[in-house]
This record gives structure tokens, sequence and C-alpha cells, in this order.
């Protein structure tokens, strides 16, 4: 996570939730002793031990604003990171990004094969509304329901899947901004936004009680997008673990070719900010959040 988080509260958050949500995951995924053991063992590859858990920890930081049990809320942090880590099987296929690296790591088609890299993410898939109908995440029915609804709509057409879907045909035409800006809202900050989303869910509160958040994560989810733009224009593929500069490579639009580099880091810091103020009806119950708006584009991976 670089330098920049030091031994900072945010880096300790960090750190907590990603043995949880690996601990977790240890649990859900024993591998069995018959032929299916070849696939838990590609869905543990993909869901233990890699990535930055930003949205485990949006979700469970926002939960802890109301008071959610922990144990809870990094159960329901594994349903949307399952979904995450689907996503990242699927979009590194040949199919797709045909992508070798993940994570400082070999993508799971690679470390695996094809086949079951598509079994694993299709299993990871279904394993995060699983998760969410257990008892253990909310004993309430109404909540769980909630829950896996939010997930889903964040996933499907009109979210994750619906932008993905745009991305492929970004490299057939060229677009502008405002249809960039549309893809990546689907691509990106559907499943951020559904990670804040959740967590308020599991804390009761009310959907008119909301906006701000939903202010808060659209903001970080656009943020977080422009520096995911930056890192392939000019990141370090050593710190980034996967392979950088392929949008330029196919032609896409994003937000550095239609910006600028220096405008589009503006722009990110920008949202940063906005986000943050969002969050002025906090106390310091939300600090997480806020350190998490500003991590999101200093990062260096």
């Amino acid at each position: 996570m670089g330098l920049r988080l030091a031994e900072s509260p945010l880096k300790r958050a960090f750190q907590r939730v990603q043995r949880e949500v690996d601990v977790a995951f240890d649990a859900l995924l024993p591998i069995p002793d018959d032929a299916r053991a070849r696939l838990i063992e590609a869905m543990r590859y993909a869901a233990i031990g890699g990535g930055k858990r930003v949205r485990p920890l949006l979700l469970v930081a926002t939960a802890d604003i109301y008071g959610v049990a922990r144990d809870a809320a990094v159960r329901a942090a594994c349903a949307i990171e399952a979904i995450h880590a689907y996503s990242l099987i699927h979009d590194d296929l040949p199919c797709m990004d045909d992508d070798d690296m993940r994570h400082g790591k070999q993508t799971v088609h690679r470390a695996f094969d094809e086949a079951t890299a598509v079994l694993a993410g299709d299993s990871l898939h279904a394993l995060a509304f699983e998760i969410l109908c257990m008892p253990e995440v909310s004993g309430d029915s109404f909540v769980r329901a909630e829950l896996v609804q939010t997930l889903a709509a964040a996933s499907g057409a009109s979210g994750m899947a619906g932008g993905q879907m745009m991305d492929i045909v970004a490299g057939e035409r060229q677009f502008d901004l405002h249809t960039v800006t549309r893809l990546q809202q689907l691509k990106t900050g559907a499943l951020l936004g559904a990670a804040v989303e959740m967590g308020a869910i599991l804390g009761r509160l009310p959907e008119e009680g909301r906006a701000h958040l939903r202010a808060y994560s659209r903001d970080i989810g656009l943020a977080y997008q422009i520096a995911d733009d930056l890192l392939d224009y000019d990141g370090d593929e050593g710190k980034a673990g996967k392979s950088l500069r392929k949008d330029k490579e196919k032609g896409k639009a994003t937000f550095v070719s239609l910006m600028g580099a220096h405008k589009a880091r503006d722009q990110a810091q920008a949202l940063a900010e906005q986000a943050v103020g969002h969050l002025a009806g906090h106390g310091n119950e939300a600090d997480v959040l806020r350190a998490l708006a500003r991590f999101i584009v200093e990062r260096d991976r």
C-alpha cells in the first residue's frame, strides 16, 4: 500500500480487515477430499491473501459507525469481496483482458487452467449470495434480503458487468468524457457504493438517511478510477503487481487521455476532499472513511 500509510491508523485498519477476510475465507472454503479439490483450491487462490481489501474495509468501517457486530460485518464484507474476486478472475481471461499477473502472482487461469478459472469465478459469485443468506450476517431476514438485492444490483448489467461490457466496447469506438464517466461509475463505482450501502443496511440506517453516504461513495468511486487510470499511465508495474499501459495500447479513452494527467490528478484530489465533506455530520467514528477517501487517490497500486 505504499509508504504513505506508514504506521497510520488506516494501515492498521487495512491489516486487520485483511487478516479477518482471509481467516473467514479459509473457513468458508475447506478443500474437499474429492474431485472438486482443484476448483476449491482455485477459489482460495483468488480469494485469500490478495488485494488491498478496499471494499471490505469500506463496508466494515461504515457498519462500525452504526454499532454493527464486527463478525457480521466481516462476513458481509467477504460476500462483496467474493464478487470482486470472481470479476477479476473473469476479467483476466484470454477472452477479455488476457492478463498473466494479478496481485503480484499468476492469474487464476495461468496458475490452473481456463476451465477451472471460469468455474472458480462462477462459484465465488454464488458463494457471495450464499454468505449473505446466512443468519450469522443478520438475524433479520429483511436485512439479509436487502443486502442480497443491493449486491446483486451492483454486480449485474446495471452495475459492474454492465460497466465491463462498456469497457469492451470502448476498445472498438471512441468514448467522450461523459460516457467514460458512466462506464466507470458502473464498472468500478457500483461495488464501492454497494460496500458503503451494505454497511448502512447492516446498521439499520433508513434509506432516507443514506444520502450523504451515497454521495461519499459516488465521489470515491470516481476518484478511485481516475487514480487507476493515472497508475496505468505512469505507475510502477512492480508495485502495482499487474500489467500496466494496457488502455493506451488498446486505444481506449480514459480520464488521463481525455483530461491530461495533471487535470486528472487534480480532479481525483478534489473528489476525495468532496467525499470527506459529505461526512461532516459524523465525528471521529468516520475517520477511517475519511482516510480511505484520501488514500484512494494517493495509492501506488
